[in-house]
């Protein structure tokens, strides 16, 4: 895929998370996926996407970088949302969160086979709980 075709892609990805279509995710997602550092599948990506979905109806990411590396993509989004359930062992408090979150993946015959998110969760965690 080239730069462009990656971009669109990956654009793709960030609408269909956003509309809550994770019946899609098998056309982002390959069946066995390292998350994290961690093998797994993407039945398992869905269910911490579905978790944090659940905790956060609102969850947003508003891309505000992307750079690409032959199979890789390094991605720099602003997540939003406000919590209506126990998250992160924080109860509800009415109270929405922004944070950036750095993002590396790598894709292979067109769908992540590795994904990495990174976030400062110490800031996460003060604005959950002011």
């Amino acid at each position: 895929m080239t730069d462009s075709g990656l971009k669109d892609w990956y654009l793709r990805y960030v609408a269909a998370l956003d509309v809550r279509e994770l019946d899609r995710m098998d056309e982002f997602i390959a069946d066995d996926v390292v998350l994290n550092g961690e093998p797994g599948t993407r039945d398992d990506v869905i269910a911490v996407m579905k978790y944090n979905l659940d905790a956060v109806p609102d969850l947003h990411w508003e891309v505000k970088e992307l750079l690409f590396d032959r199979d890789r993509i390094a991605v720099r989004a602003i997540n939003t949302g406000t919590p209506v359930k126990e998250w992160l062992g924080v109860p509800p408090s009415g109270t929405s969160f922004e944070i950036t979150e750095y993002a590396i993946y790598k894709v292979s015959d067109g769908r992540f086979v590795q994904m990495t998110a990174l976030h400062d969760s110490s800031d996460l965690l003060r604005q959950l709980a002011a």
